[in-house]
């Protein structure tokens, strides 16, 4: 019975040994630092622990808080900024800070829920406040850079309250609101379609007057190869004029000739002419003998010669 008692009493005081000490130690890791705490009380010297390894604690009175020592980030909703210029711009900000002072981070926010939500608010003030000094054209391009250093700068003059220092803030992206780039749009295709309207009758006047100067010189040209033209056929017919000349002086009878066979060719040329003409009309002069003479008494043709004069008779015997 005592055996038994003492058996008992034995792994009571094994249990209540590593009860106890399970409760007097604590592990810190290598991302993490600790905050020892006494009824909600800061423990003294010993209250902030950033080592990593085993540690000690007073059990059953003293809890451990744990913060992350690494870089933390944060993300803030998109929020509508009026800049100097009275354009209203969207902006998407973030912020990555880190824990430096575990302990005046949890005497003012608790926990990173509540650092998350103070630091929200002190980077929506200090967008607000920097970029209300801008202009459209500085947050877009200019002059970004510096002014998310000023934000940075802003934001962590407010963190060294909370224990807290900012890595950095930045902004995502700034844009108009949906509707005024709606309306920004609009307004853009309308320039460029008055823009490519501009170009369109610009390219039509020029092309006007390709052609106007194109059908100028055309005509000009059909002019000039026309006079030239002329100028060579009246040459031509000249020359002409003066062989049928030379001709007609050489041998005026094959000259007549020879322009009645061109007549009878021109007027006689299709299958279905008619002719109402006297046989004797001096259209068909040279038809009149088949060995092409014009008939005697014809137009130019020569006159027939005289029949020679009778014998005379003889005379008759005396009675």
């Amino acid at each position: 019975m005592n055996r038994s008692f003492l058996g008992l009493g034995a792994l009571v005081v094994l249990i209540a040994i590593v009860v106890i000490g399970g409760a007097s130690l604590f592990t810190v890791h290598q991302t993490q630092q600790a905050l020892v705490l006494r009824f909600g009380q800061p423990v003294g010297s010993r209250a902030v622990v950033t080592t990593p390894g085993l540690h000690f604690k007073a059990p059953f009175i003293e809890n451990v808080v744990y913060f992350d020592n690494r870089i933390l980030d944060l993300e803030q909703p998109r929020q509508e900024v009026l800049a100097a210029d009275n354009s209203r711009i969207e902006v998407d900000s973030f912020l990555r800070y880190r824990i430096v002072d575990p302990l005046r981070f949890y005497q003012a926010v608790r926990s990173i829920e509540g650092g998350n939500n103070q630091l929200g608010s002190v980077l929506n003030s200090a967008v607000r406040r920097v970029l209300g000094e801008a202009s459209m054209m500085q947050i877009v391009r200019e002059d970004r850079a510096s002014l998310m250093q000023r934000i940075a700068d802003q934001v962590n003059t407010e963190a060294v309250k909370l224990g807290v220092n900012v890595v950095d803030a930045r902004i995502r992206r700034a844009d108009l609101p949906r509707q005024i780039s709606e309306q920004v749009y609009l307004r853009m295709q309308t320039e460029r379609q008055r823009e490519a309207s501009e170009f369109r009758a610009q390219g039509a006047e020029q092309k006007q007057r390709i052609e106007s100067r194109a059908d100028r010189d055309v005509t000009v040209l059909r002019a000039e190869a026309q006079r030239q033209a002329d100028q060579t056929r009246g040459e031509g017919d000249a020359l002409r004029n003066k062989i049928f000349a030379e001709a007609f002086g050489r041998d005026p009878d094959f000259f007549a000739f020879w322009r009645s066979m061109q007549a009878y060719e021109t007027g006689l040329r299709s299958q279905d002419t008619r002719l109402v003409i006297s046989p004797t009309s001096e259209f068909f002069r040279f038809f009149s003998r088949s060995s092409g003479v014009p008939a005697p008494g014809s137009s130019g043709a020569p006159a027939a010669r005289q029949a020679a004069p009778a014998p005379a008779a003889a005379p008759q015997p005396a009675n």
